[in-house]
C-alpha cells in the first residue's frame, strides 16, 4: 500500500467517529455558553453602567447546540409527519 492509500483509509475512518463523537456530546450536552454574552446572560447597555439581558439567549447564558437544533428540527417534521 502507498502512503495515499494508508491516509484515505485512515481519514474514512476518522470522519465517522468524529461525527458519532459530536452526536453523542449534542445529546448528552444540548447547550454551550453563549458567545455574546460569554455565559453571563447579562449585556452592558451602550450607554451607561445598565446591564441587559442577552437578546442571544434571552438571559440564560446558554445557546441550543447546531447538532441538536438539528436534531429536534427533523424529528418535529418526523412527528408531524406520523400524526
Amino acid at each position: 500500500m502507498d502512503s495515499s492509500a494508508v491516509i484515505a483509509s485512515l481519514l474514512c475512518l476518522a470522519v465517522p467517529a468524529v461525527t458519532v463523537c459530536y452526536l453523542l456530546t449534542c445529546m448528552i450536552w444540548p447547550f454551550k455558553v453563549c458567545r455574546t454574552c460569554s455565559g453571563t446572560g447579562k449585556k452592558r447597555a451602550p450607554l451607561g453602567r445598565v446591564f441587559r439581558l442577552c437578546r442571544r439567549c434571552q438571559g440564560t447564558g446558554r445557546r441550543i447546540r447546531f447538532g441538536r437544533h438539528a436534531y429536534n428540527v427533523i424529528r418535529r417534521e418526523h412527528t408531524k409527519g406520523t400524526k
